[in-house]
């Protein structure tokens, strides 16, 4: 290399922009326009300006973004757990899979009886605008965690509808003709890729769990990136033998979402970081690849319009009234229940899966890729813009959560089976209950941290909402106690 100046100059600019993104999640706290619409705004722009930004291949930004997807799916996999997941399995399978389908169903019939389009391409439109995102949610939130069911529930809606949304859009473009004939074989092809999906899933993450468990390494470091390593591997064999891969990676991050394993509160801030940043690069590329004015933009043709009142649509009707009727047999509070409709925001998966509209050659593939952008963008400003506001006015629990960047470590060469760390959820059984009145007589409480502070543990010490507790105690009970400190009362 003679002349590294172009170079240096490229990777400033990329460094800068990346810094750009990092710093523009606090954005959230002054603006009411989330940062997931920064980004992909700011990246349609930036391509009408310079178009050779535009000129990426789709391909490569099917692949980047569909490996940013994996991280982001696999770390919400790990945030919901395995418990929680659990506890409301039956809520978020029949709202991730049914509101999915009655979803695309409806927007199908919006999308060819209302604006005209032919039935294929209104059938891709409605199957690719039905997935949420969730993890737009709650970049939207910031620093804010919703309380109740509502925050697991949107979080395991959108691991479960992303996959379902993919793998119905991928056997459909895999059917060269729609009659009622095929309808059979793309249900059956459809139910097969979930089903292998799921278990492939299970039997990955119990293996990833075991390797964690039973391999050292011989460096901190490599705990996080062995982890990283795997989840691709378990997306592609998934794949290779027609499951899911998404769905995989999604249900392993569930398996070992909350099972002790070696450095796993590095692991789990490490992939948090790498979905922060997985959520910025895939709205940055899926931005570059549409142009907003000129003569061939969205501003100027029938895209607009139709996006628009398709969004205004789902917004209104569609989830309200029809994906509504699929959660009344959930038990849900009214407030709740308005919030899980209302918060159904669409992301990075439209876009990717209008990539694979696009890839596929099907005629009037463009306009839908450009109405699923206007779409997104109303989703994500309008209606991701207003979700702070919507849960204040339905009194929903609103927990601030501010990152700890001090930490009190005690490392161990083998699993201290009688240690365990907890934070005091708000409403736990825990919550409010000074020391001495807790239900087990085998649990010795050592260390309470309340707010950055060390305090005195007595009899008397009433226990408050966030305080971080050390404990010790018998390893069969651990099940017993965890739901002491971290379960919340789930309404009738």
């Amino acid at each position: 290399m003679t002349d590294v100046s172009p170079f240096a100059a490229a990777l400033l600019i990329i460094s800068l922009a990346g810094l750009a993104g990092v710093l523009s999640s606090r954005l959230g706290d002054w603006l009411p326009v989330p940062a997931p619409a920064l980004f992909l705004g700011g990246a349609a722009a930036a391509s009408d300006i310079w178009p050779a930004l535009g000129r990426i291949p789709m391909t490569l930004v099917q692949q980047v973004v569909t490996i940013a997807l994996l991280v982001i799916l696999f770390d919400g996999g790990m945030q919901i757990g395995w418990r929680r997941f659990r506890a409301n399995a039956a809520a978020i399978t029949w709202l991730g899979v049914v509101g999915t389908l009655v979803t695309a169903g409806a927007l199908t019939l919006a999308a060819h009886l209302i604006f005209g389009l032919d039935w294929r391409i209104a059938l891709l439109l409605g199957t690719a605008l039905s997935p949420t995102d969730p993890a737009v949610v709650f970049s939207v939130l910031g620093r804010r965690q919703i309380g109740g069911r509502a925050g697991t529930l949107l979080q395991g809606e959108s691991g479960a509808n992303d996959p379902v949304g993919i793998a119905l859009l991928v056997v459909l473009l895999e059917t060269s003709r729609f009659h009622w004939d095929a309808i059979g074989s793309v249900a059956g092809e459809f139910t097969l890729q979930l089903l292998v999906g799921a278990v492939t899933g299970v039997v990955g993450g119990r293996a990833l769990l075991w390797f964690m468990r039973t391999v050292p390494l011989p460096a901190a470091g490599l705990y996080s990136l062995r982890v990283l390593v795997c989840v691709p591997a378990i997306y592609a064999a998934t794949t290779l033998v027609h499951g899911s891969g998404f769905l995989a990676v999604l249900v392993a991050g569930i398996v070992i979402g909350d099972q002790r394993a070696p450095f796993r509160a590095e692991i789990e801030r490490f992939h948090s970081a790498l979905a922060s940043l997985g959520e910025i690069v895939a709205f940055v590329m899926l931005g570059l690849t549409i142009q907003v004015t000129g003569p061939h933009g969205v501003m100027e043709g029938e895209a607009l319009p139709i996006g628009l009142g398709l969004a205004i649509l789902m917004a209104l009707v569609i989830r309200p009234l029809l994906v509504g009727l699929t959660t009344l047999r959930i038990r849900l509070t009214r407030g709740e229940r308005i919030f899980v409709l209302w918060t159904g925001l669409k992301g990075a998966v439209p876009i990717l899966l209008g990539t694979f509209i696009l890839n596929a050659g099907v005629p009037d593939a463009r306009r839908a890729y450009e109405i699923i952008f206007v779409v997104v963008a109303f989703s994500v400003v309008v209606q991701g813009g207003t979700v702070p506001a919507v849960a204040r006015r339905l009194r929903l629990p609103l927990e601030t959560v501010n990152p700890r960047p001090w930490t009190m470590n005690a490392r161990f060469e083998e699993e201290p089976d009688s240690l365990h760390r907890f934070t005091v959820a708000s409403g736990s059984p825990a919550d409010g209950t000074t020391v001495s009145g807790l239900p087990f007589t085998d649990l010795w409480i050592s260390v309470i941290i309340r707010r950055g502070l060390l305090v005195v543990v007595t009899p008397d010490t009433r226990l408050r909402s966030g305080d971080e507790v050390l404990i010790l105690a018998d390893p069969g009970s651990a099940a017993d106690i965890e739901a002491l400190f971290t379960t919340k009362p789930i309404a009738p």
